[in-house]
């Protein structure tokens, strides 16, 4: 959205949100440009602020991108890294979301680190080994501490945007697969401990059903975020 929607958009969140006891947490991610004016929006509400991407260097010559450091400069908390259309239309590598995500822990943002197969990986019956490779490359050399700062997120790439949305257990199944991952990288306790998302067509009438399979925390939300009493519905579902 450009400014003006992001600003209707957070006032409707807002104004849904007033008065309500909430079960989980909120996180906005709006566009760089509208990073610094929705952080006054959020001042006295329960909602937090993320960015949606950001550059693995802290400073140099690199025209048009945006850093950890500006990132926090403006009120940010957390980063989404490794989205799928990062992957997929800019050919970001897991080398490479890994430079992102060790960038951000020493800067002092919560990266929201994104997994997921393809259409054709999942057809292929490998979905299994491209999230076990996306996990294990994006946390190379991630320490037990820093990984209690991170937040997975399990985007099937063919869910997103598509109106498909993996099944309550077809989610249930990568997720668990997931947290298996970090129990075998960690321990049990830690990979019991962290947060993994799921996201891909997440809407109101699907997402209390996913929420309450036994390894999902939470939903990274696309499109049925963009509307205000849509995007409350679903945090009213936690």
């Amino acid at each position: 959205m450009d400014l003006a929607g992001s600003i209707e958009l957070v006032s409707g969140i807002n104004s849904g949100l007033s008065g309500k006891t909430l079960k989980c947490d909120v996180v906005v991610c709006p566009p760089f440009t509208s990073l610094e004016t929705v952080k006054t929006l959020i001042i006295n509400s329960p909602v937090r602020l993320g960015a949606q991407n950001m550059h693995p260097e802290e400073n140099g010559a690199f025209t048009g991108e945006i850093s950890a450091v500006m990132l926090k400069g403006t009120g940010c908390e957390f980063v989404i890294l490794g989205h799928s259309e990062r992957r997929t239309i800019f050919k970001e590598s897991d080398e490479y979301i890994n430079r992102k995500i060790k960038k951000a822990l020493s800067a002092g943002l919560l990266p929201i680190f994104c997994i997921g197969e393809t259409l054709d990986e999942r057809e292929k019956g490998i979905t299994f080994d491209v999230i076990k490779k996306q996990v294990l490359n994006g946390l190379s050399g991630i320490t037990a501490d820093d990984m209690k700062k991170i937040i997975l997120a399990y985007e099937p790439v063919w869910a997103i945007g598509t109106g498909k949305t993996a099944s309550p257990a077809q989610a249930q199944e990568v997720h668990a697969f997931i947290r298996k991952i970090l129990s075998e990288l960690y321990d049990a306790q830690l990979a019991g401990d962290i947060t993994i998302q799921y996201g891909g067509s997440v809407k109101p009438d699907n997402a209390h059903e996913l929420l309450h399979q036994p390894d999902i925390d939470g939903a990274l939300v696309g499109g049925a975020c963009l509307k205000a009493d849509s995007f409350v519905k679903i945090i009213e579902g936690c």
